[in-house]
């Protein structure tokens, strides 16, 4: 059978990978999946650097890709973290995890990679998980002095205070949130039913009745009337440059249609016109 070449790089099924990495764990292995084509590997808390450091130097997973949380408000142990670690040998990726509630730190793994310093910062301003040995454990998205910690589940969603810079200070200010948008009132009643309040537009109806007004019910009201029609039968402008050229007077405009006679009947051979429309029958 010829091989096939393709442009996508080669990496390693997930064959055995599950079995053969939970049998080094051993004990520190706590539970074990294979979900969506990923490999997810739960160990305990106290054991996370001596997992990831076997894995990295015994099973070629080189790099530590990424550190996230997540938040299960409803269990004893609340935050799980989740480390991504990434094998550039076999182009193979697999998941570590771990649980832990507000009060038990994590056991750092800057001793393993120096990134994960940064990451581990994330999940604490994020969740508020703190960890063990991390010598620079400070708020790195939250501004400074902010109080909680935005993705935990119970955390509220406006806050307690705002910032903003001011000009006039010269510096961050905190102040409380006000919530003006949320709070206005609507009454919601239909104008055609009538509100409270002047509606834009309306204060136009309250202008006074016109004592007088001015009516056009009669022609010496309007201007209508027979010395009207014959001013306007009288030629204002000179004739037209076809009449001087030609000498020929204009014959004005056409009779209207319902005074002129009837056309008298063609003669000759001529064609019906219902005869060339319409299809003749057939039987």
């Amino acid at each position: 059978m010829a091989k096939v070449l393709h442009s996508a790089p080669r990496y390693a099924t997930n064959d055995g990978v599950r079995d053969t990495l939970v049998s080094a764990l051993g004990d520190i292995a706590v539970d074990a999946r294979e979900e969506f084509g990923e490999i997810s590997i739960t160990v305990k808390r106290e054991g996370i650097e001596d997992a990831l450091r076997l894995l990295r130097d015994e099973h070629d997973y080189q790099q530590l890709m990424e550190i996230a949380g997540a938040d299960y408000p409803s269990r004893p142990e609340r935050f799980e973290v989740v480390y991504m670690l990434l094998s550039l040998t076999k182009n193979h990726r697999i998941m570590v995890k771990l649980s832990t509630d507000e009060a038990t730190p994590v056991p750092t793994v800057t001793t393993l990679w120096p990134v994960a310093g940064w990451l581990e910062r994330e999940v604490f301003d994020m969740y508020g998980v703190t960890f063990d040995g991390n010598t620079d454990l400070r708020r790195i998205l939250t501004d400074y002095g902010f109080e909680g910690h935005p993705f935990r589940k119970d955390f509220p969603l406006t806050g307690y205070t705002e910032l903003r810079y001011s000009e006039e200070e010269k510096r961050v200010v905190y102040e409380p949130v006000e919530l003006a948008q949320d709070f206005r009132s609507f009454d919601f009643t239909s104008p055609w039913e009538g509100a409270d309040y002047v509606l834009p537009g309306d204060e136009k109806a309250d202008a006074p009745p016109v004592d007088e007004p001015k009516t056009t019910g009669s022609p010496k009201q309007t201007g209508a009337g027979a010395k009207a029609d014959e001013k306007a039968a009288k030629t204002v402008s000179a004739g037209s440059p076809a009449e001087k050229e030609t000498g020929t007077k204009d014959a004005g405009a056409p009779e209207a249609t319902e005074n002129q006679p009837d056309r008298e009947p063609s003669k000759g051979d001529v064609h019906d016109t219902k005869g060339a429309t319409e299809p003749e029958d057939k039987e």
